[in-house]
């Protein structure tokens, strides 16, 4: 048996790549979700209705999502195309600095995007549309 560099499959060559083009994309992800926050803020400061703030909503979350994708690829990235295939080769390479701070910067565009959907969207305007009130749920007493 010789020793030398570990052979990395089609597939695991494939995936890097893909994870190395989305992760080049990151910053200008960044920067959409960042005017997609702007916006909807925005809307949300000058009392728009909620069939304008629903769409950027949903925008703001599609952004977020884009962005969150983007890091975690260059997490990926950052760690190699071995570490499709090697997941000791991961886990040692998971401990590194670089792949620390891809981690962190993925996780907090999670958590926004996580705290977004539980507390940012507005009713949707179908609901409204319909005079359903989502507030009042039908009890015992009541229903």
């Amino acid at each position: 048996m010789t020793r030398g560099q570990v052979k990395i499959s089609a597939t695991a060559e494939a995936q890097y790549l893909a994870d190395v083009a989305l992760a080049a994309r990151l910053p200008d992800l960044l920067g959409r979700a960042q005017v997609a926050e702007q916006e909807f803020r925005h809307a949300q400061a000058t009392g728009d209705p909620a069939t304008v703030q629903y769409p950027l909503a949903h925008a703001l979350d599609t952004a977020l999502t884009a962005a969150t994708r983007a890091a975690y690829a260059s997490q990926r990235a950052e760690i190699g195309p071995r570490g499709y295939e090697d997941r000791i080769y991961r886990r040692k390479a998971m401990a590194t600095s670089p792949v620390h701070a891809w981690t962190r910067e993925a996780e907090r565009l999670l958590t926004l995007r996580e705290t977004h959907r539980l507390t940012g969207f507005p009713a949707r305007p179908e609901t409204t549309a319909l005079g359903i009130e989502i507030a009042r749920l039908p009890t015992a007493e009541h229903g």
